[in-house]
């Protein structure tokens, strides 16, 4: 009777990882997949249990960080994120005491300061440090 309550319990898992792509209800069914097994030549339920909680941990603590450095591997930067790192004109020179200077970027004009408290004068060649809001945050290259 408590193999099927692991097979259930393996299904839900696997269903609500599915679901959520979030990479932790699979070590779970990993576990209820190794307790439905033990059941099989173990009927005791206190035995399975433990069984189930130590795979479950051992796989998410062991196996967890490679997975998820993988699946990051995989993702792709968008938006205002696919910006940082990216070279572009200065346009207006960058001052930050005056609070003045900006860029253009694919066509799109942005409201730039200097990183690095440096003045950068037009025409410039920058590189995109980081955004706060709708400013973007450069540094002159050599």
């Amino acid at each position: 009777m408590l193999s099927i309550v692991w097979l259930f319990v393996m299904v839900f898992c696997l269903l609500l990882e599915a679901a959520t792509y979030g990479l932790v209800t699979i070590w779970f069914a990993g576990g209820s997949l190794v307790a439905f097994l033990v059941s099989f030549f173990c009927p005791s339920p206190l035995i399975q249990c433990v069984i189930f909680l130590l795979v479950s941990f051992v796989l998410l603590i062991f196996t967890r960080p490679i997975a998820q450095k993988l699946v990051a591997n995989k993702r792709t930067k968008t938006n205002v994120d696919s910006i940082v790192g990216r070279t572009c004109k200065v346009t207006e020179t960058i001052d930050n005491f005056n609070e003045t200077g900006t860029i253009v970027l694919d066509g799109l004009e942005w409201t730039a300061r200097s990183s690095k408290g440096t003045l950068i004068t037009a025409g410039a060649k920058v590189r995109i440090c980081s955004v706060a809001g709708v400013k973007v945050f450069v540094e002159e290259e050599a």
